[in-house]
């Protein structure tokens, strides 16, 4: 951007889309009408071109202004939120943000996105909560929760919800290491054996559903329904049962050799892990910084949109 270009350009500029007029404009920022349409003419000769055409009605913006407008609010809400976050260090009272998390969120992605966040916001306390997504939004929904962090729901449950998408996760089967089915490549397989399954409140689960229809399993009768990843966790290493759960879940796991993923396909399965905010929330200082400090955990972690 040009140096030549201040802050007080795009708050004029800003201002006077706003109103519609200078007049009105400069009595919003306190400013004389002159010395507003000089901040304007300035502005439109640093960038070369016209900006606001002034009539009868008041002003209207060209098509050059339409594009500069929406870039110049992006720039100024961008600064707002960076002063927001150097007042929350700032603060010497401390305040709290309660987050909801789904199980794979939890164990996967939320320690290092609580690293970044306590950094960022040393007075702040979080408040963790983690369950199936209904249990969530329903918390976010009464006030209890500030955000969640979690999988696009059915419609009807993410009415007067935002939902922006952050990164794809699927769901696994894994087993114990020496399970005789930790080479298996046919879901017909899996029906002679115990499996813990997603709970009727898990998002995952129309997910996996359909998966196993695709693959022409319609039903596994010998299973466990819950969304306790505790109990995953034990009962899978300590039996002949199988779990079927959101990879994040077990990474950990994964990684150290505790269990391993059955060699299935579950492409099927892979959907959107995004924040989820009341529409009718205003944003605080303190959720910006977390977003920021989970943005930055995502891209540390590779996780891919």
């Amino acid at each position: 951007m040009p140096a030549s270009i201040k802050f007080r350009h795009l708050e004029c500029f800003i201002e006077i889309t706003r109103h519609q007029s200078v007049k009105d404009a400069a009595v919003a920022l306190g400013q004389s009408q002159p010395a507003m349409s000089k901040t304007l003419k300035e502005l439109e000769e640093i960038i070369g071109a016209v900006l606001l055409t002034r009539n009868r009605a008041g002003v209207t913006l060209t098509r050059e202004g339409e594009v500069f407008l929406h870039f110049a609010q992006m720039s100024v809400t961008a600064l707002q939120h960076g002063i927001d976050g150097v007042r929350q260090l700032g603060q010497k009272g401390t305040t709290s943000l309660q987050v909801g998390a789904l199980p794979s969120v939890a164990a996967g992605l939320m320690p290092l996105v609580l690293r970044e966040f306590s950094s960022l916001a040393p007075n702040t306390i979080p408040g963790i909560t983690d369950g199936p997504h209904g249990y969530l939004i329903e918390l976010l929904r009464n006030g209890e929760l500030d955000l969640v962090i979690g999988r696009l729901g059915p419609p009807d449950t993410m009415q007067e919800l935002s939902f922006t998408q952050l990164y794809n996760e699927q769901v696994v089967i894994v087993a114990r290491p020496d399970h005789p089915l930790a080479k298996c490549k046919d879901f017909h397989e899996l029906v002679d054996w115990p499996i813990i399954y997603p709970a009727p409140t898990s998002a995952s689960r129309p997910l996996v559903e359909r998966m196993l229809v695709a693959n022409g399993v319609g039903d596994l009768p010998n299973r466990i329904e819950t969304a306790s990843g505790a109990l995953g966790h034990v009962y899978t290493r300590n039996s002949d049962a199988l779990w079927i759960i959101t990879q994040g879940v077990v990474t950990n796991e994964l990684a150290e050799g505790r269990l391993v993923a059955l060699p299935l396909d579950t492409s099927l399965t892979r959907g959107p892990v995004g924040l989820v905010t009341r529409q009718d929330a205003e944003t605080t200082p303190q959720e910006r910084l977390f977003q920021t400090a989970l943005k930055k955990a995502i891209t540390q972690l590779g996780l891919s949109r």
